[in-house]
């Protein structure tokens, strides 16, 4: 009678997944303790992923990889900029991570080392599950026996992509904004959002283009230890980064053109406006001036002993302010 197979490890606080891999194939669950032992085993990879560590557990990954101090002290510390470090022991890599969080985007970072037999991937902050960019890897076998090196390109391809909603959302509200400048001018409300979209558009793109040289350095055996035959794929990161970084410049460009817009347009409308205000006050000068003349009670008034001299009046005042009014119609103002 077969052993009863032996219950899976039990879950550790800040650990997500831990694996072993061998030949592209999972073969194995394992805990931060037992990974080194994993690790060490020819044809074996370990991958754990952890999320917001504490000091000990990344002092307990440390002490089984050998990691470097100073990439453990940047990987405790979530203010890192994007960037590739090599490492006697290994390859420590930084990106930034973004999603929508109440209309906002929130940043977050990946910590990824990467050596001999490991991948181990430090989240902080807001960032999604790399479950996903597991099952695809497993998924086909033949891509994942080609090592570390690809496991890091697949965490890297998943960050680009998960931009695109992100600057999608974007794209969508700023053509909201574009139909509305054209129809009228922007409220108060309406250009904050507009000045918040900007700002959070210029933060993504500091995100976003640091990792244009992290891949730059990928890209070449001769700054960093990668395969030759994966460099390609790094390469295809890069172009993806660019592609982002174009679409995140041609938002900004937008938000500032429907900015000045909203601005010309109220500018024309309060012309318009004055304008016409002018317009009236000029008309209604002629009538005020003819009734602060009159209006001075002066005995001696050639005029008070016309018989018809109110009506004349009168009529002069209705047919200056109509001459003003046809005038003023006929240019625009009124």
């Amino acid at each position: 009678m077969l052993a009863p197979a032996p219950p899976p490890p039990a879950p550790t606080p800040g650990v997500v997944a831990a694996g072993v891999y061998a030949a592209g194939r999972r073969i194995a669950e394992t805990t931060v303790v037992e990974a080194g032992a994993w690790a060490r085993k020819p044809g074996h990879i370990v991958w754990i992923g952890l999320y917001e560590p504490s000091d000990a557990l990344l002092r307990e990954v440390q002490a089984q990889f050998n990691l470097h101090p100073l990439a453990i002290e940047d990987a405790g510390n979530a203010h890192q900029r994007p960037k590739a470090e090599q490492y006697d022991t290994g390859l420590f890599v930084v990106a930034r991570t973004a999603q929508l969080v109440e209309g906002r985007i929130a940043f977050g970072e990946t910590h990824v080392f990467l050596g001999r037999g490991y991948v181990v991937t430090v989240r902080h902050g807001a960032s999604t599950s790399y479950a996903a960019v597991r099952q695809r890897c497993e998924a086909c076998p033949t891509t994942l026996a080609q090592g570390e090196h690809y496991m890091l390109y697949a965490i890297l391809d998943y960050i680009v992509d998960d931009y695109g909603p992100v600057i999608q959302t974007i794209h969508d509200e700023v053509e909201a904004i574009e139909d509305v400048v054209l129809a009228r001018e922007l409220q108060q409300a309406e250009i904050e959002r507009l000045y918040m979209l900007r700002r959070d558009l210029l933060r993504l793109r500091n995100a976003v283009v640091p990792l244009v040289e992290v891949c730059r350095k990928l890209e070449h055996a001769e700054t960093l230890a990668i395969d030759a035959h994966m460099q390609v794929l790094f390469r295809d990161v890069s172009d993806h980064i660019r592609r982002v970084q174009e679409e995140i410049d041609g938002l900004r460009e937008v938000l500032a053109f429907a900015f000045e817009a909203s601005l010309m347009i109220g500018q024309t409308q309060q012309t318009h406006i004055a304008r016409r205000l002018a317009a009236w006050a000029a008309i209604l000068a002629v009538p005020t001036a003819v009734a602060g003349i009159y209006g001075m009670n002066f005995k001696n008034m050639p005029e008070l002993e016309l018989q018809y001299g109110y009506f004349i009046v009168l009529c002069a005042i209705v047919l200056v302010c109509g001459v003003l009014y046809q005038r003023f119609r006929k240019f625009g103002w009124l």
